[in-house]
């Protein structure tokens, strides 16, 4: 009879823990709502504007996420918003009290004075990415057609040649700067490359000609997505070059 209340005993301790145990278990369990994934805000090319002055910001023909993945909507925002711009504005101030008021860009930089450092970098900054903006488009790529097609196969033997001779002169450009395909005063297509924002229509310029594609090699075209890697990034500019703009460019080279 003894061990028996002992057993109930027994028994009711060990129900009522586990009953404790179920309690403070309802009490720590707290339901925790699954992350909200951010949605990436990106603006409109179109809202960005350039303060009153000679020259206007040339317009995107594309929205900030349309060439990705080739190039991120934050990075395509940040380089014309922020840096495009900044050129853009930087110009125009300068231009207010010099004599180039009336003056196409293509003339400010072929006359400019190469000491003067500030207006140099500006109407280089403004004239090398409004290339820039041209001669990339969403669903592009592949190879060159047409008279500029002839012009590469004549002058580099194939476009597997020049897209290779392209890519390495990119690669090897130290720091900042550009990689051009440009047509030299005898009509024949080159590769160059130039530091930070120079190009070959300035004067006392390396290599001299007409640029009719720009690739540039700054961090701020290329970090956000490739970091270091920037074999990467030209090897995915490829992809999004518009060839159509660029034999355009060509055919405008070659009548001048």
């Amino acid at each position: 009879m003894k061990k028996t209340g002992l057993y109930l005993y027994y028994a009711i301790v060990v129900l009522a823990m586990i009953s404790c145990h179920k309690k403070k278990l309802k009490e720590v369990v707290v339901e925790v709502p699954l992350p909200i994934k951010e949605e990436k805000i990106i603006g409109n090319p179109d809202d960005v504007k350039a303060n009153e002055g000679v020259f206007s910001l040339a317009k995107l023909n594309y929205k900030y996420n349309e060439l990705e993945p080739f190039i991120s909507g934050k990075t395509l925002e940040i380089h014309y918003s922020k840096h495009y711009l900044s050129y853009t504005n930087s110009l125009n101030k300068l231009l207010n009290t010099t004599e180039y008021q009336n003056t196409s860009i293509e003339q400010v930089v072929r006359t400019l004075d190469l000491n003067n450092t500030e207006l140099r970098n500006n109407a280089g900054g403004y004239y090398n990415h409004t290339l820039y903006w041209e001669n990339i488009a969403p669903k592009s790529g592949g190879t060159p057609k047409d008279s500029l097609a002839s012009a590469i196969n004549a002058d580099f033997e194939s476009f597997e040649k020049f897209k290779v001779l392209f890519s390495e002169q990119a690669s090897k450009q130290f720091g900042s700067g550009w990689t051009w395909l440009i047509v030299d005063k005898t009509g024949k297509l080159q590769i160059c490359t130039t530091p930070n924002q120079d190009n070959p229509l300035m004067p006392n310029q390396p290599v001299s000609g007409t640029p009719i594609l720009a690739l540039d090699v700054w961090e701020h075209a290329y970090y956000l997505d490739y970091q270091n890697q920037r074999k990467k990034y030209i090897d995915a500019f490829f992809n999004i070059i518009n060839w159509k703009k660029v034999n355009e460019r060509y055919l405008k080279a070659i009548e001048n």
